[in-house]
């Protein structure tokens, strides 16, 4: 499915009311994709200015995810969307509140980046693990707004299926935290910093996959929700 999905319409302005929301929502994904960057960047490095950047950026998200439902709202009660246009609108809406979320959690990682670097903890070598979740995170995210760029979930369960790569690496990173904290127990506030950390980018993967349901949803007209990878696979071959 290609952009010409949404331009048939009787009414110009409604082509371009729902372009300009799927732009802002473009734009917003952005931002949360460069809060997540910078929150690992900040965690990783002690950049208490780069933390604070993301925790500031967190109010930017939060204004997209408003302007945008309230747009959408006002075209469903005026121009009573059917079909594929009432499904897109719908799934906007569920896409800006994972986003939405998303952000939180960026927003939560930098105030660990905070509390790690005031206390001079946090520089090390062990952040590779780390370093390589967040990788995958992104990439997850990243796809999945490509697609809805797109207008197309071909490929899709392949970032779906990502979500099982994220969660191995949060089981192995949990694993090595708790056992640091039982051989010295002066690490275990720091521990519980980083496991919130790690807590924080297995979410994001979640959220991540739900936004991948949502364009499901929008293009085959199938709520998908709740479904294991298997099933999933099933639906899109179809």
């Amino acid at each position: 499915m290609d952009n010409s999905k949404i331009a048939h319409h009787i009414s110009e302005n409604f082509n371009k009311e729902l372009e300009d929301i799927r732009n802002k929502v473009l734009t917003m994904g952005g931002l949360v994709e460069q809060q997540i960057e910078q929150s690992i960047q900040a965690l990783t490095s002690g950049d208490i200015e780069l933390a604070e950047a993301v925790i500031r950026q967190d109010s930017d998200v939060d204004e997209f995810e408003m302007m945008i439902d309230a747009e959408c709202t006002q075209i469903i009660a005026l121009r009573q969307p059917a079909a594929f246009d009432l499904r897109l609108l719908l799934v906007v809406l569920r896409i800006i509140n994972e986003l939405e979320r998303i952000g939180d959690l960026a927003e939560r990682i930098a105030k660990v980046a905070i509390q790690l670097s005031t206390t001079n903890e946090g520089r090390t070598d062990e952040y590779h693990e780390l370093k390589h979740m967040a990788g995958l995170v992104k990439e997850m995210l990243h796809a999945s707004l490509d697609s809805f760029a797109r207008m197309n979930i071909e490929g899709i369960t392949n970032i779906t299926g990502s979500d099982a790569a994220v969660d191995r690496e949060y089981a192995s990173i949990i694993r090595q935290l708790i056992t640091q904290m039982m051989e010295d127990p002066r690490n275990i506030t720091r521990m519980l910093d980083m496991l919130w950390t790690v807590r924080a980018l297995e979410r994001i993967g979640d959220h991540s996959r739900y936004i991948c349901e949502h364009l499901i949803y929008m293009v085959k007209g199938e709520d998908v929700r709740h479904l294991s990878q298997a099933e999933l696979e099933y639906i899109m071959s179809k």
